[in-house]
């Protein structure tokens, strides 16, 4: 089986820290903390465990963090004993190859899409009986036992396969496409995000960022509060363009003061700023969905929303931050929020996984990724893959895709 996989070895880890920056090609090489290796082919490790073989697999910021260490080790995630290898790929499409005697949710042929399986282990696949209250209700990346000593599966969705629990996949419908499939996983990130607080009626609001993140929130917001005013916070024109034909009203692509100055002209709110501050917008957006998440995009998150309105971290950052300022969560009864991956959300009164309510959206016609993938590539180019998706800008890239024959 061959796999692309980061392992939690703390010299490699930090080494890889340092010199990646300076040399992206070190993550290649024996000494970093990354593998490119094809393993020895298991058994089923038990009756109610499938193996799988990919079709295609989406390249996510949250893979390119792992490879060349953009994540501290100090994060509080890092102490949990069982995180000790990152099986990269996660946005993967798969044909089922073989099941266990106890599966009951698939059949040699079907095709699934990843879900519980790239947050580690869960009740179900350890075997614990009675499961923990989060596994209860269907949101294992939450599970209290997901550490704990049992039976894990190996590879991702970079290599040619990989085999996990019944549960850690989902089925994906024959009458999506491959491309359609691929999707699902980063719409159903954005799709419980955006329902921990969706928008209501008319209210003004910011997807800050527009990577693909971004990309997708904003066409989750259009899809579930037509009427609600979209701005998007964009780096790059390409990005801004497609932002526009996703529902965007208005996009951003000024920095600093000029930013600020922009968010009070949209919202109609007040821009105030000093010498030694760069200031606040008093009035600002309803809503903020925060698709970056770092210590420039919360602050300024935060000083862009209006008293009594709501930031949403959609955007994972996995380094600590020690310079937000969160006087305004105080100050202005700002409500701060964080989201993770995907599980269950009710809405209008349902409680549904997200991945249904994707697929739903998707027959329904309210999902339209053409043009979200700019870039495709065999898993044998790794390589020019992985530099394509860390170089957004020059690139023009959205989504970059490995494809297998």
């Amino acid at each position: 089986m061959r796999a692309i996989y980061v392992d939690k070895h703390i010299p490699r880890v930090l080494l890889t820290k340092v010199l990646a920056p300076l040399w992206p090609g070190f993550v290649w090489t024996p000494l970093s903390s990354a593998r490119v290796t094809d393993l020895p082919d298991q058994s089923l490790p038990g009756p109610d465990w499938v193996r799988v073989e990919n079709r295609c697999c989406g390249i996510c910021a949250s893979d390119l963090s792992l490879l060349f260490v953009r994540a501290n080790p100090s994060v509080a995630p890092s102490a949990l004993p069982g995180l000790n290898r990152f099986w990269l790929g996660h946005e993967v499409v798969s044909t089922v190859t073989e099941v266990g005697p106890d599966v009951t949710q698939y059949e040699v042929g079907d095709q699934v899409i990843m879900d519980s399986y790239h947050y580690g282990a869960h009740c179900f696949s350890l075997g614990i009986q009675p499961v923990c209250r989060y596994c209860a209700v269907g949101n294992t990346r939450f599970c209290i036992n997901r550490s704990e000593p049992g039976l894990h599966g190996m590879g991702g969705g970079f290599g040619d396969g990989y085999i996990a629990h019944e549960r850690d996949v989902y089925a994906c419908p024959p009458d999506l496409t491959f491309d359609q499939g691929l999707f699902v996983e980063p719409l159903g990130i954005v799709m419980q995000a955006v329902l921990r607080r969706p928008p209501e009626g008319g209210e003004k609001v910011l997807v800050y960022g527009a990577g693909i993140i971004g990309l997708l929130t904003t066409m989750v917001v259009k899809a579930l509060a037509p009427e609600a005013e979209i701005t998007v916070m964009a780096r790059y024109s390409h990005q801004a363009e497609l932002a526009g034909k996703l529902g965007a009203s208005h996009t951003l692509r000024v920095r600093g003061r000029e930013a600020y100055a922009e968010v009070a002209r949209i919202t109609d709110g007040k821009f105030f700023s000093a010498p030694l501050n760069k200031g606040i917008v008093l009035g600002g957006f309803d809503m903020i969905y925060d698709c970056v998440g770092d210590e420039e995009s919360l602050t300024n998150s935060l000083r862009w929303t209006r008293a009594g309105g709501t930031v949403m971290i959609v955007g994972l950052h996995l380094s600590p931050m020690k310079k937000i300022d969160l006087t305004l969560v105080w100050y202005s009864h700002i409500n701060l929020i964080g989201s993770f991956m995907h599980g269950h959300s009710e809405w209008n009164g349902q409680r549904k996984h997200d991945y249904e309510r994707v697929i739903d959206f998707y027959r329904q016609g309210k999902f339209d990724i053409a043009g979200l993938i700019t870039h495709r590539f065999p898993p044998k180019d790794h390589k020019e893959a992985i530099r394509v998706a860390s170089h957004k800008g020059k690139e023009k890239a959205i989504k970059v895709v490995f494809e297998h024959a």
